[in-house]
């Protein structure tokens, strides 16, 4: 019993000369440790909208929310600071390394919690025929920038990246026929693309 005694002794002569260890925020600001955990920074540049930092999200503070009925439709991505509990996995599992990273900031009280966030906004990508998510289009993009040449396997990648080098952004115009074969260079998703590469131009099943 006596040693931990002489330890605890030890600790109360360190405090006593060297003083408690405290700061005087909020009166002098706190400067963090380099590698403190604070709050979480997205950039609009290095996000690409995929939203793997919401599937590894412990507390589920990262909010993903699709909008079709925009013009062109968008996916908005939440942080939400006033139950995000700093872990950083948002930062270790993002797919570019560069769409997320924790800031040194700490001093995050706000009067409303409604404006407790920090918002991303990404285009999206969506099937001609059936009008489901394809995926965000900087995703698309990035992933086509990986690829490199074997890009060129994917009609779908093909298609935005010709829009992007040609500044084309008008939509395909929609058909009320059923998939063919002529269909093959439209935007399509994977249900759509594998029923139109299964049915012949007679409509039946090859």
């Amino acid at each position: 019993m006596k040693y931990p005694k002489l330890r605890e002794l030890k600790e109360a002569i360190k405090a006593l000369i060297l003083g408690p260890y405290t700061t005087k925020f909020p009166n002098v600001p706190h400067c963090p440790f380099p590698r403190f955990r604070g709050k979480p920074v997205p950039d609009e540049k290095g996000c690409i909208g995929c939203g793997a930092c919401a599937e590894v999200c412990p507390p589920g503070s990262i909010l993903i929310t699709d909008n079709l009925t925009a013009k062109p439709p968008v996916r908005s991505l939440k942080w939400r600071h006033d139950f995000c509990i700093f872990c950083g996995q948002c930062e270790r599992i993002c797919t570019t390394k560069e769409g997320v990273k924790l800031s040194n900031e700490f001093n995050l009280a706000d009067l409303k919690r409604d404006n407790m966030f920090s918002e991303i906004k990404k285009e999206l990508v969506i099937c001609s025929e059936c009008k489901e998510i394809i995926a965000p289009k900087d995703q698309i993009l990035y992933v086509a920038k990986k690829l490199g040449v074997q890009a060129y396997s994917n009609i779908n990648i093909i298609a935005l990246t010709q829009q992007e080098l040609l500044d084309n952004s008008e939509e395909i115009p929609d058909s009320s026929q059923p998939l063919r074969r002529q269909t093959a260079f439209k935007i399509l998703c994977p249900k759509c693309r594998h029923q139109q590469w299964v049915f012949d131009d007679y409509n039946k099943t090859s």
